[in-house]
């Protein structure tokens, strides 16, 4: 046939465009019950409580009437403010304490620590993760209470008592000894990858040891600490049972000020989805933050 297709061309051609549809339905196919998962686990009651945060004063069972911004508007007076700013302040404290407290752990496992020893010892370290953060924290009461170990060895000892309990100190205390494990696996991850052969390098450069730490260790396990950072502070902001617990009135959170509206005497829906939301927020701010500076080049640092 001249000026135009011939059947066997046609046929060849509608057979490649049919394998590599099929080729490129195969992922989908693979993703399809993860993603399906995903939406209606996450995405589907995230987009329900954005919906409910424009209700002004939902309560359980009345109808949506209308929507507005007063929910959000209620967030910036300063009581509600101030609970933001104390949900910082303890997920940044507790990321550095974590991390001050984690590093030298971390390091000394994966490099210092004899190797045969060296899994059992990570064990070791991990091993209050195997028990409810609810009884870990109850243990806690049990230490910083006015009559709890703490002060009964202080009082032993002829030192002066002191009262934690019901304090920003224990909030700290309980959410660092919570979540330092993770800073300390993900920190020991990178720690075991770390190239030994640029410590020696900067040292037979006349670097010391001080010297060395910051120009080829921090670079080189930089990912880590921030992608440890991120984990334990996006954990910290959202946590409800130590600051609960340890913390008392004084240290409301957004997290409790969150169950409050909810299942609290408040039971002001609209508000609490407004509140999740602003939430939902920071934590996406974190790991866009992470995004763009947890993975820059290590020679920035030199």
């Amino acid at each position: 046939m001249e000026g135009g297709l011939r059947p066997e061309g046609r046929a060849i051609n509608l057979s490649t465009i049919y394998q590599g549809f099929k080729s490129s339905l195969r992922p989908l196919g693979l993703l399809g019950p993860a993603g399906l998962w995903l939406f209606l686990l996450m995405v589907l009651p995230t987009i329900l409580i954005g919906e409910l945060s424009f209700v002004p004063g939902l309560k359980p069972g009345q109808p949506i009437l209308g929507y507005g911004l007063l929910n959000y508007l209620r967030i910036l007076e300063p009581t509600y403010l101030q609970v933001l700013k104390r949900s910082a302040t303890f997920a940044t404290g507790t990321t550095l304490l974590c991390l001050l407290l984690g590093f030298p752990v971390a390091y000394w496992l994966a490099l210092m620590a004899p190797k045969r020893w060296r899994n059992l010892l990570l064990v070791l370290f991990i091993l209050p993760l195997w028990t409810s953060s609810l009884l870990r924290t109850y243990a806690w009461i049990t230490l910083l209470r006015p009559s709890g170990v703490i002060n009964l060895v202080l009082s032993t000892l002829g030192l002066p008592t002191q009262s934690l309990m019901n304090t920003p100190w224990a909030v700290y205390i309980g959410m660092t000894y919570s979540f330092l494990p993770y800073m300390v696996l993900i920190l020991y991850a990178s720690l075991e990858r770390l190239d030994l052969s640029l410590l020696e390098a900067a040292a037979d450069l006349g670097a010391n040891p001080r010297v060395a730490f910051w120009r080829v260790t921090v670079p080189q396990t930089f990912p880590g600490i921030a992608a440890g950072g991120l984990l334990v502070f996006v954990t910290s902001l959202g946590d409800f049972v130590v600051p609960t617990l340890l913390g008392g009135p004084s240290s409301m959170t957004i997290s409790r000020l969150i169950y409050n509206q909810f299942l609290g005497v408040a039971r002001n829906w609209g508000f609490g989805s407004a509140l999740s939301m602003v939430l939902i927020l920071m934590v996406s701010a974190a790991i866009s933050l992470l995004l763009k500076y947890g993975d820059r080049n290590p020679e920035m640092y030199s």
